[in-house]
């Protein structure tokens, strides 16, 4: 199971995945940049490549009711985490350029192994967890929305779910041996 630093190392993992898929010789030899981005960040972009942007993160409904991995152990709180990976560009045709070879890049390593996730900060993910990269697709109410709050005009983006994260609790408890024999004890009731 993760720790709490989980969140910020998918979206570190997804910037790395796609500048490790990058060829120089793409696109003609255009330089792309691939960076994690907060809210702030959209107000003065990069000049020329695909932001990762953490836009929400939701628990998890269907695996929020599995068991600890020990019994001593509380349950793992189990995270999906929606990203939003904007392209930038000087032109329109390199915009749509970038992107397609993203939304491709992740296509082809949909799955973030352990190695890959703890690079950025090592130890955050066991070395048998993965995390899945899926589609998402908002509706266009949803998608002006989120631009409205962002301070930069519509961008093309797209958006992809990454799940499951399982962020472990800090917390034990304690573990007792089982109840044999109880004891009550009663009083009288007076009138």
């Amino acid at each position: 199971m993760a720790t709490y630093r989980a969140i910020g190392s998918v979206a570190e993992a997804v910037a790395r995945l796609l500048e490790q898929s990058w060829l120089p010789a793409l696109l003609n030899g255009i330089e792309p940049r691939f960076a994690v981005y907060q809210g702030k960040d959209f107000s003065e972009p990069m000049e020329t490549g695909v932001s990762v942007f953490v836009y929400q993160v939701i628990v998890d409904k269907v695996q929020r009711t599995l068991p600890p991995p020990q019994s001593q152990f509380r349950r793992p709180l189990p995270l999906v985490i929606s990203l939003l990976l904007t392209a930038w560009a000087q032109d329109v045709s390199a915009e749509h350029d970038l992107l397609g070879w993203a939304m491709r890049a992740i296509a082809d390593n949909p799955i973030l192994s352990s190695g890959f996730l703890n690079a950025a900060v090592s130890g955050v993910f066991r070395a048998d967890e993965t995390v899945e990269l899926v589609p998402n697709e908002l509706t266009n109410d949803e998608v002006f929305q989120l631009w409205q709050v962002l301070p930069n005009s519509l961008q093309l983006s797209t958006c992809y779910l990454a799940r499951v994260v399982r962020v472990d609790s800090e917390l034990t408890d304690p573990v007792g041996a089982p109840v044999s024999t109880r004891e009550l004890q009663f009083a009288e009731a007076r009138p």
